[in-house]
């Protein structure tokens, strides 16, 4: 039985990914600092991941897959503080590099870690600093596992874009600025971690994978199809 652990797995992208999972038939373990029936903890807090994953591992021995989902706060240069800017990158860096080396004596043969950043790793909006810089530094340390990790787990990372996690289905502007037509959904992003994490994709490690529906290819300027800048 495949053992999977998923962050931030209560809401949204991160429990589509953890119900996917449960529906192969694999055991999930997830943590989150929400209320339920998982494990409840905030990852910036080392030792609140040392217990989760001594937890894990004495219940199931081992871990095929390591699913970094949770979400960093964000906050931009005006009014995100030392403090709030430092518990961005706890949850969104820290813990996810922490998390694969408690992991690393307990991987089973052929386990893979997919960790979750975001299309703000290559572009930005104003004022989201603290969020992008975080997904921004899991993306680099996810090739930075896959090369210190070879032969013994693979790494990659998924940039979602825009992600809905309420499935609306979205018409206008807003689905046909989108190269691909519409909005994405957590199942968008759930089937690629599947994937990643199966034997199909054992060839696979080091990438992150942009999954946007084509908007970080979609050239903008000043008057072109119908976009207009008003400053």
């Amino acid at each position: 039985m495949k053992v999977v652990i998923v962050t931030g797995g209560a809401h949204g992208i991160g429990r589509c990914i953890a119900d996917e999972f449960r529906k192969t038939g694999a055991a999930v373990c997830v943590i989150d600092k929400a209320e339920g029936d998982h494990f409840v903890g905030d990852i910036s807090d080392k030792s609140v991941l040392e217990r989760f994953v001594s937890e894990v591992a004495e219940r199931y021995g081992h871990v095929d897959c390591l699913i970094n989902n949770a979400l960093p706060l964000m906050k931009g240069i005006s009014d995100c503080s030392y403090e709030e800017f430092q518990y961005a990158l706890a949850v969104g860096v820290t813990a996810p590099f922490y998390l694969a080396k408690l992991c690393l004596p307990y991987f089973a043969p052929g386990a893979s870690i997919v960790n979750i950043s975001s299309s703000r790793d290559r572009m930005s909006q104003p004022e989201t600093e603290s969020y992008t810089a975080a997904k921004g530094g899991i993306s680099a340390l996810t090739h930075a596992l896959a090369v210190s990790l070879g032969g013994r787990v693979r790494v990659n990372s998924i940039s979602p874009g825009w992600i809905d996690t309420e499935y609306m289905e979205y018409s206008g502007p807003d689905a046909v600025q989108q190269p691909a037509g519409r909005v994405g959904n957590p199942m968008d992003i759930a089937n690629l971690a599947l994937f990643l994490c199966s034997d199909k994709a054992g060839f696979i490690t080091g990438e992150n994978i942009c999954v946007d529906g084509g908007m970080t290819k979609l050239m903008i300027y000043h008057g072109d199809h119908g976009w207009s800048l008003n400053p």
